[in-house]
This record gives C-alpha cells, structure tokens and sequence, in this order.
C-alpha cells in the first residue's frame, strides 16, 4: 500500500472523527454566554475522569463518566442543571457533528479496512455512528468496553490487531489526541496525530510516524 507498510486505518473517535465541542450550541442555549467554558470543561473532566478510574481500578462505562464530568462542570461554574437539561445535554453527545473532513476522507480511503477504537460506550458510538450514516465506512466499531479499562492502557489498542486480525505494526493508528497517540505508539501502532489545533507534542514514550494537520493528509499515506 505504502512504504509504510499499512494494512488498516483505526480511528479514535472523540475528538478525531466526531467534534466533541458541537455540543457548544446546546450548552450556549441553556447558559448564554457560558457555553464554549462549559464545553471545554465537561470535556476536560471527562477525560481526567476517564484517566483516574483506569488508575484506581474502579471503572464505569464512558456514558455514566460524560454524566459526571456534565455535573462536575455545572457546579464547578455554578450552573444549575436540572434534571431536564442535563438530559438534553448527555442527548447532544449521541448526535455529535463530524469535522468538515472527515465523511471526504473515509471515502477516500475506501478499499482498506477501518475501524473505529474508542472509548466510549457501545451505545454511545452506535448512535453517533448512525447519526452520521457512517456505519457503511468501517469494519469494525471496538469500544474499550471489552478491555473494562480506558485508553492509554495497552490492553485497548490490543483489541484492534485481535478484531482486525493483523499485525500491529501494520496498523495506522488516527488520532487528535496526544496522549492517544504515545500510547499507540509506544503499544507499537503506526501512530498518525492529527493536530488540527498545532499544539505541541506531548512530552511521553511513544512518537507518531507523522503529523497532519486534518484528515484530508492521511489520503496521500496511501
């Protein structure tokens, strides 16, 4: 395919196909003026939250985690948030939007298999998969759910190789997170950070193979 060598495309979902702060209308329509903060924190905790379960060894799907980031956040900022709201908020991260790239370049890469690695929960990717009728695009959809552990932890990217049945090493791992993207590389993915943001590389094991600015770059890997 490459000199890279690539037999499959896995992609995480949050953040890299799905644009986790779409959500930002909804919270701005229940709290005018304090949306975008709102977003952001939810987000932040939501991942801390995700990070120190793996830790403490006591886990919870990533829907009961999102619930308890969304309620963090509101008291942290001293928003209210009923039962009706809250409700409506969770509701919005089923019907995520995608980046602008992102349905152009899946189909770009039509002929070799992708699949989807997240953390999120089945239900919930089901749902924002099919939001997005994009259920045509993958081979497989893994949650971190069969590993009962969040990502970085290795025994999550292992469960891309065991579906797809492939080698790791031939694996391109997709991602917009940095800290995704050292612990696939440092499991032994092909790491490919799309830093959509130019932010600056982390400072942990495990380097991508490249740095894309969108998802439009990773057709020309091929």
């Amino acid at each position: 395919m490459s000199e890279l060598k690539l037999a499959a495309f896995v992609f995480d979902a949050y953040g890299t196909l799905f644009d986790v702060h779409s959500v930002i209308e909804r919270c701005e329509r229940h709290f005018p003026g304090r949306g975008t903060e709102l977003s952001r924190l939810w987000r932040s905790k939501q991942l801390e939250y995700s990070w120190l379960r793996s830790l403490i060894g006591c886990h919870e799907d990533f829907w009961q985690l999102t619930g308890d980031a969304l309620a963090f956040a509101c008291r942290s900022l001293g928003l209210a948030c009923p039962e009706v709201v809250r409700e409506d908020l969770m509701a919005a991260y089923l019907r995520l939007e995608t980046f602008p790239e992102v349905k152009g370049a899946l189909a770009d890469l039509k002929g070799v298999p992708l699949a989807i690695l997240s953390n999120g929960a089945p239900e919930m990717l089901r749902a924002a998969v099919e939001h997005q009728s994009l259920g045509d695009a993958f081979t497989a959809v893994i949650s971190v759910e069969e590993a009962g552990i969040f990502k970085p932890h290795p025994s999550v990217y292992a469960l891309a190789p065991r579906r797809l049945g492939v080698p790791k090493e031939t694996i391109g791992f997709v991602s917009s997170n940095g800290w995704d993207v050292a612990g696939a590389a440092s499991f032994g993915f092909q790491a490919f950070w799309i830093n959509r943001t130019a932010s600056p590389p982390e400072d942990l094991p495990g380097r991508p193979v490249q740095v894309l600015r969108s998802l439009d770059e990773l057709t020309r890997i091929r």
